[in-house]
Protein backbone atom coordinates (compact mmCIF):
# COMPACT_ATOMS: atom_id res chain seq x y z
CA UNK A 1 0.00 0.00 0.00
CA UNK A 2 1.18 3.42 -0.82
CA UNK A 3 1.71 5.31 2.45
CA UNK A 4 1.21 8.80 0.74
CA UNK A 5 -2.31 7.70 -1.33
CA UNK A 6 -3.73 7.28 2.38
CA UNK A 7 -6.56 9.81 1.78
CA UNK A 8 -5.76 11.59 5.10
CA UNK A 9 -2.46 11.41 4.13
CA UNK A 10 -3.07 12.74 0.43
CA UNK A 11 -4.88 15.31 1.56
CA UNK A 12 -2.69 17.23 3.74
CA UNK A 13 0.64 17.12 1.25
CA UNK A 14 -2.10 18.09 -1.27
CA UNK A 15 -2.49 21.20 0.71
CA UNK A 16 1.31 21.33 1.69
CA UNK A 17 1.80 21.47 -2.06
CA UNK A 18 -1.25 24.21 -2.49
CA UNK A 19 0.39 26.50 0.06
CA UNK A 20 4.15 26.04 -1.64
CA UNK A 21 2.85 26.53 -5.06
CA UNK A 22 0.93 29.67 -3.95
CA UNK A 23 4.02 30.64 -1.90
CA UNK A 24 5.83 30.18 -4.66
CA UNK A 25 3.50 32.15 -7.47
CA UNK A 26 3.44 35.24 -5.08
CA UNK A 27 7.06 35.50 -4.84
CA UNK A 28 8.15 34.49 -8.50
CA UNK A 29 8.53 38.04 -9.40
CA UNK A 30 10.55 39.22 -6.86
CA UNK A 31 12.55 36.11 -6.72
CA UNK A 32 12.22 34.40 -10.20
CA UNK A 33 13.84 30.97 -10.29
CA UNK A 34 14.14 30.97 -6.45
CA UNK A 35 10.72 31.70 -5.32
CA UNK A 36 10.21 27.76 -4.42
CA UNK A 37 13.31 27.86 -2.46
CA UNK A 38 12.36 30.61 -0.61
CA UNK A 39 9.21 29.24 0.24
CA UNK A 40 10.39 26.42 1.89
CA UNK A 41 12.59 28.96 4.06
CA UNK A 42 9.33 31.21 4.78
CA UNK A 43 6.87 28.25 5.67
CA UNK A 44 10.08 26.83 7.83
CA UNK A 45 10.35 30.42 9.92
CA UNK A 46 6.43 30.55 10.14
CA UNK A 47 6.42 27.28 11.81
CA UNK A 48 9.36 28.20 14.24
CA UNK A 49 8.16 31.03 14.88
CA UNK A 50 5.08 29.44 15.93
CA UNK A 51 7.11 27.35 18.10
CA UNK A 52 8.28 30.60 20.14
CA UNK A 53 6.20 29.61 22.97
CA UNK A 54 7.80 26.26 23.33
CA UNK A 55 11.17 27.39 22.79
CA UNK A 56 10.70 30.28 25.53
CA UNK A 57 9.52 27.00 27.67
CA UNK A 58 12.13 24.97 26.98
CA UNK A 59 14.72 28.25 28.30
CA UNK A 60 13.05 28.43 31.97
CA UNK A 61 13.12 24.93 31.94
CA UNK A 62 16.96 25.36 31.49
CA UNK A 63 17.43 27.87 34.17
CA UNK A 64 15.03 25.96 36.62
CA UNK A 65 17.18 22.94 36.17
CA UNK A 66 20.38 24.99 36.54
CA UNK A 67 18.53 26.54 40.41
CA UNK A 68 17.94 23.04 41.53
CA UNK A 69 21.44 22.00 41.00
CA UNK A 70 22.76 22.02 44.55
CA UNK A 71 19.05 19.82 45.29
CA UNK A 72 19.80 17.14 42.60
CA UNK A 73 23.52 16.89 44.39
CA UNK A 74 22.18 16.84 47.65
CA UNK A 75 19.59 13.91 46.61
CA UNK A 76 22.36 11.92 44.70
CA UNK A 77 24.67 12.44 47.78
CA UNK A 78 21.45 11.18 50.43
CA UNK A 79 19.97 8.13 48.16
CA UNK A 80 23.24 7.05 46.20
CA UNK A 81 22.32 3.96 47.77
CA UNK A 82 18.92 3.11 46.98
CA UNK A 83 18.42 4.27 43.14
CA UNK A 84 14.92 3.29 43.00
CA UNK A 85 14.01 5.95 45.80
CA UNK A 86 16.90 8.57 44.26
CA UNK A 87 14.38 8.25 41.05
CA UNK A 88 11.35 8.86 42.88
CA UNK A 89 12.45 11.91 44.65
CA UNK A 90 14.60 13.16 41.12
CA UNK A 91 10.79 13.23 39.87
CA UNK A 92 9.20 14.36 42.47
CA UNK A 93 11.52 17.57 42.62
CA UNK A 94 11.01 18.25 38.84
CA UNK A 95 7.49 17.79 38.85
CA UNK A 96 7.63 20.33 42.07
CA UNK A 97 9.56 22.85 40.17
CA UNK A 98 7.44 22.59 36.50
CA UNK A 99 9.89 21.14 34.44
CA UNK A 100 11.65 18.01 32.95
CA UNK A 101 14.57 17.02 31.63
CA UNK A 102 13.04 15.29 28.57
CA UNK A 103 11.46 18.96 27.59
CA UNK A 104 14.60 19.51 24.72
CA UNK A 105 12.84 16.62 22.75
CA UNK A 106 9.86 18.56 21.92
CA UNK A 107 10.35 20.92 19.44
CA UNK A 108 12.40 18.69 17.19
CA UNK A 109 8.19 16.17 17.73
CA UNK A 110 6.77 18.89 16.49
CA UNK A 111 8.77 19.39 13.52
CA UNK A 112 9.15 15.96 12.38
CA UNK A 113 5.82 16.19 10.66
CA UNK A 114 6.59 19.46 8.91
CA UNK A 115 9.86 17.86 7.34
CA UNK A 116 7.97 15.00 6.25
CA UNK A 117 5.61 16.65 4.15
CA UNK A 118 8.56 18.94 2.61
CA UNK A 119 10.70 15.87 2.17
CA UNK A 120 7.44 14.14 0.26
CA UNK A 121 6.15 16.80 -1.69
CA UNK A 122 10.01 16.80 -3.88
CA UNK A 123 10.03 12.99 -4.15
CA UNK A 124 6.31 12.51 -5.48
CA UNK A 125 5.72 12.90 -8.92
CA UNK A 126 2.02 13.07 -8.65
CA UNK A 127 0.21 14.48 -5.41
CA UNK A 128 -2.85 13.38 -4.58
CA UNK A 129 -3.41 12.33 -8.23
CA UNK A 130 -2.25 15.56 -9.97
CA UNK A 131 1.36 16.11 -11.45
CA UNK A 132 4.02 18.00 -8.92
CA UNK A 133 5.29 21.33 -10.44
CA UNK A 134 7.21 21.46 -7.83
CA UNK A 135 9.62 18.92 -8.92
CA UNK A 136 10.42 21.15 -11.92
CA UNK A 137 11.68 24.29 -9.14
CA UNK A 138 15.21 24.89 -8.87
CA UNK A 139 18.03 26.74 -6.55
CA UNK A 140 21.07 28.32 -8.69
CA UNK A 141 19.94 25.70 -10.98
CA UNK A 142 19.89 23.04 -8.88
CA UNK A 143 16.90 20.97 -8.76
CA UNK A 144 14.98 21.08 -5.48
CA UNK A 145 14.08 17.42 -5.32
CA UNK A 146 17.33 16.49 -6.30
CA UNK A 147 20.10 15.55 -2.91
CA UNK A 148 23.46 14.95 -3.03
CA UNK A 149 23.83 11.24 -2.71
CA UNK A 150 21.13 10.70 -5.02
CA UNK A 151 22.96 12.99 -7.56
CA UNK A 152 26.62 11.37 -7.39
CA UNK A 153 24.96 8.10 -7.67
CA UNK A 154 22.91 8.92 -10.57
CA UNK A 155 26.42 9.92 -12.37
CA UNK A 156 28.94 12.49 -12.92
CA UNK A 157 27.82 15.39 -11.19
CA UNK A 158 27.53 19.04 -12.40
CA UNK A 159 30.09 21.51 -10.59
CA UNK A 160 27.81 23.56 -9.51
CA UNK A 161 25.52 20.56 -8.11
CA UNK A 162 28.08 19.83 -5.84
CA UNK A 163 28.87 23.62 -4.67
CA UNK A 164 25.27 24.15 -3.55
CA UNK A 165 24.66 20.87 -1.96
CA UNK A 166 28.28 21.25 -0.06
CA UNK A 167 27.41 24.45 0.83
CA UNK A 168 24.03 23.29 2.32
CA UNK A 169 26.01 20.40 4.51
CA UNK A 170 28.94 23.08 5.37
CA UNK A 171 26.25 25.22 6.54
CA UNK A 172 24.23 23.02 8.42
CA UNK A 173 27.31 21.25 10.17
CA UNK A 174 29.01 25.24 11.09
CA UNK A 175 25.66 26.11 12.98
CA UNK A 176 25.40 22.62 14.78
CA UNK A 177 29.20 23.81 16.42
CA UNK A 178 28.66 27.41 17.10
CA UNK A 179 25.45 25.93 18.73
CA UNK A 180 27.35 23.16 21.13
CA UNK A 181 29.76 26.11 21.04
CA UNK A 182 27.03 28.85 22.84
CA UNK A 183 25.50 25.93 25.12
CA UNK A 184 29.10 25.19 26.58
CA UNK A 185 29.35 26.70 29.63
CA UNK A 186 32.37 29.54 29.43
CA UNK A 187 32.38 29.55 25.82
CA UNK A 188 32.92 31.89 23.76
CA UNK A 189 29.06 32.36 22.72
CA UNK A 190 27.90 31.36 26.09
CA UNK A 191 26.33 33.95 28.70
CA UNK A 192 28.86 34.52 31.03
CA UNK A 193 27.45 33.57 34.73
CA UNK A 194 28.93 34.33 37.95
CA UNK A 195 31.30 32.06 39.68
CA UNK A 196 29.51 31.65 42.85
CA UNK A 197 26.77 30.86 41.26
CA UNK A 198 28.02 27.88 39.09
CA UNK A 199 26.29 24.36 40.29
CA UNK A 200 28.84 21.42 41.48
CA UNK A 201 29.61 19.37 38.93
CA UNK A 202 30.40 16.27 40.43
CA UNK A 203 28.10 13.65 41.88
CA UNK A 204 27.76 10.78 43.87
CA UNK A 205 29.99 8.50 41.75
CA UNK A 206 27.19 5.03 40.26
CA UNK A 207 24.23 7.49 41.37
CA UNK A 208 21.49 7.36 38.06
CA UNK A 209 20.31 10.87 37.49
CA UNK A 210 17.47 12.16 34.94
CA UNK A 211 19.81 13.83 32.47
CA UNK A 212 19.45 17.18 30.73
CA UNK A 213 18.04 16.00 27.10
CA UNK A 214 18.65 19.70 25.66
CA UNK A 215 22.09 19.64 25.36
CA UNK A 216 22.46 15.62 25.00
CA UNK A 217 20.85 16.47 21.66
CA UNK A 218 22.70 19.05 20.59
CA UNK A 219 25.07 16.96 18.51
CA UNK A 220 21.90 15.71 16.55
CA UNK A 221 23.22 19.13 14.46
CA UNK A 222 25.85 16.97 13.00
CA UNK A 223 23.74 14.58 12.51
CA UNK A 224 21.48 16.72 10.46
CA UNK A 225 24.54 17.81 8.22
CA UNK A 226 24.52 13.80 7.46
CA UNK A 227 21.00 13.46 6.80
CA UNK A 228 20.94 16.35 4.46
CA UNK A 229 22.99 14.60 2.12
CA UNK A 230 20.07 12.00 1.40
CA UNK A 231 17.30 14.21 1.02
CA UNK A 232 16.07 16.16 -1.11
CA UNK A 233 17.57 19.83 -1.53
CA UNK A 234 14.16 21.51 -0.17
CA UNK A 235 14.27 19.41 2.37
CA UNK A 236 17.88 20.41 2.97
CA UNK A 237 16.67 24.17 2.98
CA UNK A 238 14.44 23.49 6.13
CA UNK A 239 17.07 21.90 7.41
CA UNK A 240 19.41 24.52 7.45
CA UNK A 241 16.70 27.24 8.10
CA UNK A 242 15.15 25.50 11.36
CA UNK A 243 19.02 25.04 13.29
CA UNK A 244 20.08 28.81 12.37
CA UNK A 245 16.60 29.76 14.02
CA UNK A 246 17.65 27.20 16.81
CA UNK A 247 20.99 28.95 17.39
CA UNK A 248 19.40 32.66 17.09
CA UNK A 249 16.19 31.74 19.62
CA UNK A 250 18.72 30.05 22.20
CA UNK A 251 21.34 33.09 22.49
CA UNK A 252 18.81 35.59 22.65
CA UNK A 253 16.59 33.35 25.05
CA UNK A 254 19.89 32.72 27.29
CA UNK A 255 20.43 36.41 27.70
CA UNK A 256 16.92 36.40 28.66
CA UNK A 257 16.92 33.00 31.07
CA UNK A 258 20.69 32.82 32.55
CA UNK A 259 21.66 30.28 33.74
CA UNK A 260 23.15 31.66 36.98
Amino acid sequence: MDFYAFPPIAAVIDGAYTLLMGLAGFLDPLLDGAAAAASVVLVTLVVRAALIPVGVALAKGEQTRARIAPKLQELQRTHAKNPERLQRELRALYADEGTSPFAGCLPMLVQAPVVGIIYALFILPVVNGHPNLLLDQTLLGVPLGHSLVGTIAAGVPQPLDLLVFAGLVVAIAAVGFLTLRAARPGGPLAVPRPAASAAPSSAVPGAPAMPDLSKALLPLHFLTAGIAMFVPLAAGLYLLTTVAWTLVQRLVLRRRYPLG
